[in-house]
């Protein structure tokens, strides 16, 4: 039995879910006559009360072209150190867009509007880049599936609205965050102008992720996507699997999280673990002690059919999700305490 802790982007369709896809209707999404996507980009839209959506294949496009619509070439954006537009998008905001980010040194992937206003240049000095939007991402990934705090969220809107800067959010894992905070899509839809969501991790769809905004800003990102090569044909069946996933797999999360809480436990009692950092959702970032070769610790694990992901210089992650059952969670906790 493998136990794979990689991510939650490994999940698989359920049986349940494969059968919604395959009764799917379906049209021709660059033509906008597939009726499958379209429910589904009304449903987000409403869900978060924004005015429209659009189905991505990727949360990376879904943000690079709210990067592009929201920036020129040689403008700043804002963002943590530990960002996943910055980090893990391929240079795509400076490929794509041109544009140039300004790492906020936060805690955990999160900063406070106090930073955000202290890292601001002014726009009227022409030899510094134009200061043009703010990226926040919730739940932070590179910090551990930490939650954002949304008084300080609401905070950092104030700087945006005072200093005419777009506010978006890479809502990854904005479902964890919800459910983990007993906050609302709404809460979020009046706070944002752009946000990104992704059916593919811990809500278990296949592919895809979406845009929320107003209807200009959806109007603008259709032809950024297209220039991005990002239209697809029959895709309503990947949009029955997210319309699944968000009618089903939401409140499940909650499930998830307490699996992590009980490995983060786990490994505060084994000796091979230096330091683990706080748990609020599906992911457990933990460090292995100084002495311990990193590369034979993940091999050994693999050896025992536990699969997780080094983070570099001993930071090991271990990600939960739809596809990881009790039975695993249980044989998982007796590995690690018998190292």
């Amino acid at each position: 039995m493998e136990i794979n802790l990689i991510s939650d982007t490994v999940t698989r369709p359920s049986k349940e879910m494969l059968s919604a896809m395959m009764q799917a209707k379906v049209g021709d999404d660059v033509f906008g006559d597939d009726p499958t996507v379209n429910q589904l980009q009304e449903k987000v839209a409403n869900l978060f009360g924004m005015e429209a959506a659009l189905f991505f294949p990727s949360g990376t496009m879904a943000n690079q072209v709210a990067i592009k619509l929201h920036t020129q070439p040689g403008d700043k954006l804002y963002c943590d150190k530990y960002a996943h537009v910055y980090n893990f998008e391929g240079g795509g905001a400076a490929f794509n867009s041109g544009v140039t980010c300004s790492l906020i040194d936060g805690d955990r992937g999160m900063f406070t509007a106090a930073q955000l206003e202290k890292s601001l240049t002014p726009n009227d000095n022409i030899h510094l880049p134009l200061s043009s939007i703010v990226c926040i991402e919730n739940t932070t990934n590179k910090g551990g599936g930490a939650c954002w705090d949304f008084e300080e969220l609401k905070k950092i809107k104030e700087v945006c609205i005072k200093n005419d800067l777009a506010y978006h959010l890479d809502g990854a894992r904005l479902f964890n965050a919800l459910v983990a905070k007993k906050e609302t899509p709404q809460q979020y839809g009046k706070l944002f102008d752009t946000i990104s969501i992704c059916l593919s991790k811990g809500l278990g769809a296949p592919v895809g992720s979406l845009l929320i905004g107003t209807k200009e800003h959806m109007a603008k990102a259709l032809r950024i996507r297209k220039l991005f090569g990002g239209g697809m044909r029959q895709a309503g069946y990947l949009a029955a699997a997210a319309i699944y996933a968000l009618d089903n797999n939401v409140e499940r999360l909650a499930e998830d999280h307490q699996k992590t809480k009980e490995l983060a436990t786990t490994l505060a009692s084994c000796n091979f673990v230096e330091q683990i950092e706080p748990v609020e959702t599906n992911i457990v970032i933990f460090y292995l002690k100084s002495t311990i070769d990193e590369a034979s610790f993940l091999q050994k694990m693999k050896e025992k059919n536990i699969l997780m992901v080094s983070m570099g210089d001993g930071k090991l992650r271990m990600v939960t999700h739809l596809d990881y059952t009790d039975e695993m969670h249980s044989k998982c906790i007796e590995i690690l305490k018998s190292i």
